[in-house]
C-alpha cells in the first residue's frame, strides 16, 4: 500500500513539475533556434509572457500564467507595438464623442492639417495590424496627442508612458495636429474640427538600462556614447500582455480596467488583428502571411493554415523585437496569449541597420510560438 502511495505521489509531482516550468522547459531545449539564444538571455534581454486560457463549463474564463525575466522596471523599447493601445483609444475617443453627439463614426473621412489626402480611423487601424503601418499610427496619434494617451492608459492601470510618434521628423513635437472630418470629402461644411492640442512634455523615465550600447549613427556619423532611451516611449511586457487579455476577454477585468468600445468596434478591432497583409490589399510576394505574425510564421513565407488564427501586434526597431498574440487552432481545440521580447544588435551601434533579426531574433520567435502551440495541442488531448 505505502509503494502505491508513494508512486502515486511522484507520478503527481512528475506532472505538476512539468505543468509548472514550460518556459524552462523549453528554453532548456536544444533546439538550435532557441538554444542560441537561451545561453545568453542576458544579452539578449529575452522577456517571455504565457498564458493558458481554462474554460469553465459556463465558458467563463481564467488564466494559467507564466513568466521568464519580465521586469517592468526594466526598459526595452517596444517599437510598433505601441500602435496597438493607440488603436483601442481612438476607437474609444470616437465613442465618447458619438455620445457626445458629434455625428462621426471609424468609416467618417478625415485629414490632418500636415496631410495631403484623406483617410478613416477604419482604414487606419487595418493598416497598422496588416502590415505595421507607421504613418496610420501618427494620425491615430494626433487625434488622441500624449496627455490624453497616458491620461486614459494610466486610467486603466496600464502601465506606460507614450511621448512620440513613429519615423518622422518630428516625433516627439508635444503639439498635436489639427483634424477635420467630413462626411464628404467635397463638402465644404465639416462634421467636426479638432483643434491642435498643446501636450505637456515626457519626463525621463525612470527605469533600468535606459542607456544601451556603446554608440549610435545620427547624420552619418558614430556619435561613441551610449543611446539614452529616456525619453522614448515605454509598454512593458505586462502591459502589452494585458491589453490582449482586455481586448480579447473583456470580462476578465473591471469595468474601469476595460477599453469603451462598443461591441461592433471590438469584433472589427479582432478581426483587424488578424487580418493578413494580402486581406488589406497588399502585395503577397512583398507582404508576405507571417510579415507581421512572428510567432510561429515569422521564419516562413509559406501561408498561414486556416485552421490557426494569430490576433496580434507586433513591434520592432533598434534590434528589439517584440509580439504579443492570442493564437486559437480551431482544428486541435487551442488557444493561449503569448507575448515576447527579444534584443539583437551584437555590435552594440544603434541606426546602423545592421541587427540580427533574420539570423536570430524572428527564428527564436517563430520557435517559440511553434513550442508553445505544440505544448498546449498535448495539453488538449
Amino acid at each position: 500500500m505505502k509503494s502505491i502511495v508513494l508512486i502515486s505521489f511522484i507520478s503527481l509531482l512528475m506532472i505538476s513539475c512539468s505543468q509548472q516550468d514550460p518556459l524552462e522547459k523549453i528554453l532548456n531545449s536544444d533546439t538550435p533556434q532557441i538554444a542560441n539564444v537561451s545561453k545568453n538571455i542576458e544579452k539578449y534581454e529575452v522577456q517571455i509572457l504565457y498564458s493558458q486560457i481554462n474554460r469553465n463549463k459556463k465558458g467563463q474564463v481564467t488564466f494559467t500564467d507564466y513568466e521568464f525575466n519580465v521586469s517592468d522596471s526594466t526598459y526595452f523599447y517596444p517599437a510598433s507595438s505601441v500602435k496597438f493601445p493607440i488603436a483601442l483609444l481612438a476607437l474609444e475617443k470616437l465613442n465618447t464623442l458619438q455620445k457626445n453627439d458629434i455625428p462621426i463614426s471609424k468609416e467618417t473621412n478625415f485629414i490632418t492639417e500636415q496631410d495631403s489626402a484623406y483617410s478613416s480611423i477604419d482604414k487606419e487601424i487595418i493598416k497598422i495590424f496588416a502590415v505595421s503601418d507607421n504613418q496610420a499610427y501618427n494620425r491615430l496619434f494626433e487625434f488622441l496627442g500624449q496627455d490624453y494617451i497616458n491620461q486614459k492608459l494610466n486610467s486603466k492601470n496600464i502601465n506606460s508612458r507614450i511621448s512620440h510618434r513613429l519615423s518622422t521628423n518630428n516625433a516627439s513635437n508635444t503639439k498635436s495636429q489639427s483634424l477635420i472630418f467630413k462626411k464628404n470629402i467635397q463638402d465644404s461644411i465639416p462634421l467636426y474640427k479638432q483643434s491642435g492640442i498643446e501636450n505637456l512634455p515626457s519626463a525621463e523615465l525612470a527605469l533600468k538600462d535606459v542607456l544601451k550600447g556603446k554608440g549610435y549613427i545620427l547624420n552619418d556619423s558614430l556619435i561613441s556614447t551610449p543611446k539614452d532611451f529616456s525619453q522614448k516611449n515605454y509598454l512593458p511586457l505586462r502591459s502589452l500582455h494585458g491589453l490582449m487579455k482586455r481586448i480579447q476577454f473583456p470580462d476578465t477585468f473591471t469595468p474601469k480596467e476595460r477599453f469603451k468600445i462598443s461591441e461592433r468596434d471590438r469584433d472589427f478591432i479582432i478581426k483587424a488583428m488578424k487580418t493578413l497583409p494580402y486581406e488589406a490589399g497588399y502585395d503577397k510576394k512583398e507582404y508576405y502571411d507571417g510579415y507581421v505574425k512572428f510567432f510561429m510564421f515569422g521564419d516562413t513565407k509559406k501561408d498561414i493554415p486556416k485552421h490557426i488564427e494569430i490576433y496580434n501586434k507586433v513591434g520592432y526597431a533598434y534590434g528589439y523585437l517584440t509580439d504579443c498574440a492570442y493564437i486559437k487552432d480551431t482544428k486541435n481545440n487551442v488557444e493561449f496569449i503569448l507575448s515576447a521580447t527579444i534584443h539583437v544588435n551584437e555590435n552594440e551601434i544603434y541606426n546602423d541597420d545592421n541587427y540580427e533579426y533574420d539570423k536570430i531574433g524572428i527564428p527564436f520567435l517563430a520557435q517559440l510560438g511553434r513550442m508553445i502551440h505544440n505544448l498546449e495541442k498535448q495539453k488538449s488531448k
